[in-house]
């Protein structure tokens, strides 16, 4: 059963991620554009993929709860994990605001803010990989 669960975890994760690696791109294009038609479609492709994000979300997390829980992982290189998932799901819902801003209009980021802000999920990643393959403590 854990390596099912484990499976699991790796593929909502990874559906996770990519949402998170695309919305931001999205933003990217929302600070550039000032054509209204492209503006509305572009928020509603940063809708679509933020309520489907949160979705996947949701298994990952609980699939990670039961590995940890219901399977008794620990160690040093876990806690260090745990707060960089802390820090992911903040980052997830920081998209969430700035989609919120977006849609009032009142975004005051450039898109090179955004196009760095797009690589913070993916040093998340990075760290989180190292930590669950190598568990260097």
């Amino acid at each position: 059963m854990y390596l099912w669960i484990k499976a699991l975890h790796i593929v909502f994760v990874a559906s996770w991620f990519a949402g998170l690696f695309y919305l931001p791109r999205i933003y990217v294009n929302l600070a550039q554009e000032s054509n209204p038609a492209v503006v509305e479609r572009l928020l509603g492709m940063g809708r679509r993929l933020y309520r489907f994000t949160t979705i996947l979300m949701v298994p990952a997390l609980l699939l990670g709860l039961w590995l940890w829980l219901g399977f008794g992982i620990k160690g040093g290189w876990l806690h260090a994990k745990l707060a960089l998932v802390i820090l992911v799901i903040g980052y997830h819902h920081a998209c969430g605001s700035l989609l919120k801003k977006f849609e009032r209009g009142v975004n005051t980021r450039s898109h090179k803010w955004f196009r760095v802000f797009n690589e913070v999920p993916v040093l998340l990643l990075l760290a989180i990989v190292i930590l669950v393959v190598v568990k260097p403590f």
